[in-house]
């Protein structure tokens, strides 16, 4: 299969990186308006320059999108009007309504996916699997200031992979929104049925965080997006007080996780999705309801009362 990389920032780059080692991948293909970035990835990866989107198009079974956001929508109505498969980084568009229209456009017969990488990274399943009656769940995303540019709110940015996982693995229910924050920094409580759960996401943090955290009621679930690692902290056998002191013994338990790189295991999932010509896990209509609530959660910044 030919695929095409549109856009060769930081995403981009790792996409072309990625499709230059599957093996299901034959030929691929870049094109950026700086000439130079994209020779110079294609040089490392063995890829192929074009001189246009539509060049690159029409020399491609699939195209993979990764300009800045506000980009997507005209991008992908392109890929589109050639009815080529595509795969389009997060958030879909720069807003719900401009992703429905988009939608409108997309011809029958192609796969549709949307980045959403978190869901691919192995502690997710392994922590579902693992909780039954959550109590409780927390998820923090926060980064140290980046030059990145991303064109969307820390909401879009970072919290909505968190978004993704909640309402798509976690709660497929509608959930109770109380938000506040600005661009750069939020904090969300979200009341899904009778379960609080908390969302922070920032974007100056002088510290890299990636966490999900449950509370059952026999047990406390940790897992590290970043390390891939999950720890089990069980109910201890016995609480007693010695010398005026609180003692507890605790049952820590490390979970085998088979550890991977998500963004290989998505664009993986995405090739063998367009060679079968079945949906992507990540759905278009899944992406849009994200971006939906991001919206919501951004809409309560403003609703803050004073004392």
């Amino acid at each position: 299969m030919r695929v095409g990389v549109i856009g060769v920032g930081i995403m981009g780059k790792n996409h072309v990186r990625i499709f230059s080692e599957l093996k299901s991948v034959s030929a691929v293909g870049v094109f950026d308006l700086n000439t130079a970035a994209a020779n110079a990835v294609a040089a490392q990866h063995g890829a192929t320059v074009y001189g246009s989107i539509g060049d690159l198009i029409a020399h491609s079974d699939a195209v993979s999108i990764c300009v800045p956001t506000q980009f997507h929508a005209n991008v992908a109505r392109q890929v589109f009007a050639a009815q080529k498969s595509v795969f389009i980084e997060k958030p879909i568009c720069a807003t719900s309504a401009e992703a429905k229209d988009l939608m409108k456009a997309a011809p029958s017969g192609i796969t549709i996916g949307v980045g959403h990488i978190e869901r691919f990274n192995p502690i997710v399943n392994e922590i579902r699997r693992i909780t039954n009656k959550p109590l409780y769940i927390e998820m923090k995303r926060h980064n140290p200031a980046s030059a990145r540019i991303t064109g969307s709110s820390v909401v879009e940015d970072l919290m909505i992979h968190d978004i993704d996982i909640l309402l798509n693995v976690f709660f497929p229910a509608p959930c109770h929104i109380h938000s506040v924050g600005n661009a750069d920094v939020c904090s969300v409580l979200m009341e899904c049925g009778d379960v609080p759960v908390v969302l922070s996401a920032s974007r100056k943090s002088s510290k890299k965080i990636r966490l999900l955290y449950v509370e059952e009621e026999e047990f406390t679930v940790e897992g590290d997006f970043m390390s891939q690692e999950i720890t089990i902290y069980r109910k201890p056998g016995r609480y007693q007080f010695e010398e005026e002191r609180y003692v507890q013994e605790n049952i820590i338990e490390k979970v085998m996780v088979n550890k991977t790189e998500p963004l290989k295991a998505e664009l993986a999932t995405f090739i063998s999705c367009v060679n079968k010509a079945e949906p992507f896990p990540i759905t278009p209509a899944q992406a849009i309801r994200n971006l939906e609530v991001s919206e919501t959660i951004r809409a309560g910044f403003s609703h803050g009362a004073s004392l």
